[in-house]
């Protein structure tokens, strides 16, 4: 969690994590000791989570670290995905205009957005916008990460991308600047001109974004 204690060390454990246990699953999955995929990826989130909760207890320095993550699962013809914190997923399907937010934040403010309570201005603007409800290690004894499966189609896609990047911009110009900077070919460079977007707007937090489309 970027601005947090030890957040860059707490991302750098989740990586190390998921660069492990993953290809581990995949490996089983070879071997015909094919586990679901829900519960492959609950137990690496559960993994990470008394990872940093160790090391966070361990060290002074440590002590509270958290991290956010937003993972995709691909294979053929479907996006498996898992989900803590205020990261986000964006789903552009290919014969569809519009685009979906896959994932939830995990905050109330995104709780009273979700049940119409305040509108997407209002959200964006409240002054605790960024007070996460859940997250990796910490102070957190429980990881429930939402879970979710899409079924793709070619030209499908996908976004990944941190709170930074949608503090600059709403969901309508996500949308606005994807569909013709990623139709117009790998050389556009669609994550990149988001970034700069979003920081001509904003700019106040880590801004990261990852686009994916799907062949």
């Amino acid at each position: 969690m970027g601005g947090a204690k030890a957040g860059e060390y707490a991302s750098r454990i989740t990586i190390e994590k998921i660069t492990t246990l993953l290809p581990r699953s995949f490996q089983l999955s070879a071997a015909g000791l094919t586990a679901g995929v829900d519960d492959v990826l609950t137990e690496l989130f559960n993994e990470i989570h008394e990872a940093l909760t160790y090391v966070g207890s361990s060290y002074q320095e440590c002590d509270g670290m958290e991290a956010t993550l937003s993972l995709c699962w691909f294979t053929p013809r479907w996006m498996y995905f898992a989900h803590i914190g205020d990261s986000r997923i964006y789903y552009l399907p290919a014969r569809e205009a519009g685009i979906k937010q896959l994932s939830q934040d995990d905050t109330h403010v995104d709780w009273l957005f979700r049940n119409g309570q305040i509108n997407e201005r209002e959200a964006r603007s409240h002054p605790r916008r960024n007070v996460l409800q859940k997250a990796l290690g910490g102070d957190n004894q429980f990881v429930d990460p939402q879970l979710g499966a899409v079924a793709y189609e070619v030209g499908d896609i996908f976004l990944l991308c941190t709170d930074g990047l949608v503090e600059g911009l709403y969901d309508n110009h996500l949308f606005e600047l994807l569909r013709p900077l990623v139709s117009a070919g790998a050389n556009a460079n669609p994550a990149r001109r988001l970034v700069e977007e979003s920081l001509k707007k904003d700019g106040r937090d880590n801004t990261t974004a990852l686009v994916i489309q799907t062949a």
